[in-house]
């Protein structure tokens, strides 16, 4: 027992440090026009860290957490300009409102399934209130995200506990982003093939003010997968409703990070164009799909003290409505060949009551991009 336990701590490590394959950039599928930043990844955007928890366990246990932090500071003491974007409700999204109602997060943001969300909600609060500063918190509004993985995951044992939670979150760092069967995308399924963490992110020339957008997705929903414009899905026959029976619901969870100055309200705009890249790739917004976006802004002169010391009065530079556009393509661009990295990243799983899910045949598809 105790290799086994070496083991599965070395599965988790591992997967912070290496990629499964070629990403499609890296095979020649360039999606979009603008270019990437450095890593095309949200690690992109300073300050951003992203932490995986994957945990496989037997013959039924798939699941995971990915915790996103916006900045490197106390979070609730220094909260970001935040807004969330709803493509279709049918899914829980922990801490909505409170983020609607007055346009900051203040906590780690967590995916993971379905009925860890509670685990999810703890472990973000405990690791707040644990933080030097928050002594006297007595409030916390955790932003936790989820998708159902029970396909792969015996999701009804509830298998994530807060602790493991905190883990994922203290593992944040930046730089690369392992991609596929990792974190909160261990068990998921998109399209009908392995799905899981994917993030990309579009750096804009220093005309339209130099700003990087970074995005990271859950993909764990349906519809008829197209790559680059490439009807992928139906040339391989796995598209919804090809008879009566068929479904095509899930979910995506969708983090959009920038360093451009954007209040809450451009922040909302921007999430709604995260939508337009899912559709891009094929995904419909199935009845049974919970399609959320959660956008952020890490630049500091926005961030809301958890305590005003200058009066009653903020001021504050940020990008006019009619330099937006440049952002909308740039969340559009990176969340489509973000949705396509983790298809790509994903390997064949086995999971809950035998059932698999094989990975995407990226050699067959390059075959049809040529």
């Amino acid at each position: 027992m105790k290799h086994l336990s070496l083991l599965f701590v070395f599965f988790i490590l591992f997967t912070f440090t290496s990629f499964s394959q070629e990403r499609p950039r890296e095979k020649g599928i360039i999606i979009g026009v603008l270019p990437t930043g450095s890593l095309n990844a949200i690690t992109d955007v300073p300050g951003v860290k992203v932490g995986h928890l994957t945990k496989i366990e037997g013959d039924d246990i798939r699941t995971g957490v990915t915790a996103i932090l916006p900045h490197d500071g106390n979070i609730f003491q220094q909260k970001v300009p935040a807004a969330i974007y709803v493509g279709n409700g049918f899914g829980k999204l922990a801490g909505s409102t409170q983020v609607q109602e007055l346009g900051t997060i203040e906590s780690p943001i967590i995916l993971t399934n379905t009925l860890s969300l509670a685990a999810g909600i703890e472990g973000a609060v405990r690791y707040s209130l644990e933080q030097k500063g928050n002594e006297n918190a007595q409030s916390v509004n955790a932003v936790v995200g989820e998708t159902n993985d029970g396909y792969l995951n015996d999701i009804r044992g509830m298998h994530i506990s807060s602790d493991e939670v905190m883990q994922a979150i203290k593992s944040a760092k930046s730089g690369k982003v392992t991609e596929g069967n990792v974190g909160a995308g261990t068990g998921t399924v998109c399209f009908g093939w392995k799905g899981g963490i994917g993030t990309a992110s579009r750096k804009l020339p220093e005309s339209l003010g130099g700003y990087t957008v970074g995005v990271l997705v859950q993909t764990n929903f349906g519809g008829n997968l197209q790559i680059d414009g490439v009807a992928v899905g139906e040339k391989m026959g796995k598209h919804p409703f090809r008879d009566a029976m068929e479904k095509s619901d899930g979910s995506c969870m969708i983090v959009v990070a920038t360093d451009a100055p954007v209040l809450d309200r451009n922040l909302e705009r921007m999430a709604k164009r995260a939508i337009m890249g899912l559709a891009k790739t094929g995904g419909i917004a199935s009845n049974g799909s919970g399609d959320y976006v959660i956008a952020f802004s890490t630049a500091e002169g926005l961030r809301v003290a958890y305590s005003a010391e200058n009066g009653n009065l903020e001021t504050a530079e940020f990008v006019r409505n009619d330099d937006m556009s440049s952002l909308f393509m740039a969340v559009i661009e990176a969340t489509e060949e973000a949705i396509i990295n983790s298809l790509f990243a994903a390997e064949t799983m086995k999971g809950k009551d035998g059932h698999t899910v094989a990975k995407l045949p990226v050699e067959q598809v390059m075959n049809w991009m040529k």
